[in-house]
């Protein structure tokens, strides 16, 4: 990969995303600073790299560091568990962003646009994470040994119809699905969560499939469906058949440590094309 100059901003959500883009650009020789969300950033994310911490809601203070580093270009990487707007405690700027959206667009989607159009306002340029981490988007087919059988196919794709209308209102990006029936969808508890609740819930015979898919109104700068072999692990550990994904539209975190830990498993990791 050749060496890119430009200094590249990350606000830096939890999980493992963050450091594995950081660790990107190291191997480009590309610079990178990092705005640390406290209660919500894992330190670990940003040992050794130049960085600043910012309370969730300080909106002025996170727009003046990244020009103070001089960065053009920015990423938005990393979930982010929103407290409730009594304990957000925004700055006077993230105020004025929350008064411009209003109630009707608090959901994900609606928050990280905001976002995005008040970060672009001050001319920064946002792009997504596949664009720096290319290898990591999840391409068409079995990832691994392990192939769905036809229960598995129809229970991917009647996924794939529930989360893309989950997604049109804005709740989430994941199903869990067993024989023809939803046990469970994605909203604000994460991936993790959802699947420990659908392991209560599967019935016996063959079991059920984690779905994931960006939502259709989605800008793929921002919040793309991730799954890593932690999701494999605990797919594994629930009784789960397989995962899905949007081929294109997905993020395969450590691809061989995937394939690795679902084969070992017996689960498929399959890369779906969106009809829509």
């Amino acid at each position: 990969m050749a060496a890119h100059s430009s200094k590249l901003g990350l606000i830096a959500g939890s999980g493992t995303v963050p450091r594995q883009l950081i660790d990107a650009c190291r191997g480009s020789g590309r610079p990178v600073f990092v705005v640390a969300l406290e209660g919500q950033t894992d330190p670990a994310t940003v040992a050794g790299v130049d960085h600043v911490w910012v309370k969730l809601g300080a909106a002025a203070r996170t727009i003046q560091a990244l020009k103070d580093a001089g960065v053009e270009e920015l990423v938005l990487v990393g979930p982010i568990q929103r407290p409730s707007l009594v304990t957000l405690r925004p700055d006077l700027r993230g105020a004025q962003i929350l008064a411009r959206i209003g109630m009707r667009a608090l959901g994900d989607d609606g928050l990280l646009k905001a976002v995005r159009d008040e970060l672009e306002s001050e001319g920064f340029r946002l792009i997504g994470a596949h664009e720096v981490l290319r290898e990591a988007m999840a391409p068409e087919g079995a990832l691994g040994a392990v192939a769905p059988d036809s229960m598995a196919l129809t229970d991917v794709a009647f996924g794939m119809a529930v989360a893309r209308q989950l997604g049109e209102f804005d709740i989430g990006q994941a199903v869990v699905v067993q024989q023809g029936m939803v046990l469970g969808v994605e909203a604000v508890e994460g991936t993790d969560a959802l699947i420990a609740r659908c392991a209560a819930l599967k019935k016996d015979g063959p079991g059920p499939v984690l779905v994931k898919r960006a939502k259709p109104q989605q800008d793929r700068r921002l919040d793309l469906p991730t799954i890593g072999p932690e999701t494999v692990t605990r797919c594994a550990e629930a009784g789960f058949a397989g995962v899905a994904v949007e081929a294109g539209g997905s993020l395969v975190l450590d691809r061989a440590q995937i394939v690795a830990r679902a084969d070992a498993a017996g689960l498929f990791v399959l890369g779906v094309a969106s009809s829509a």
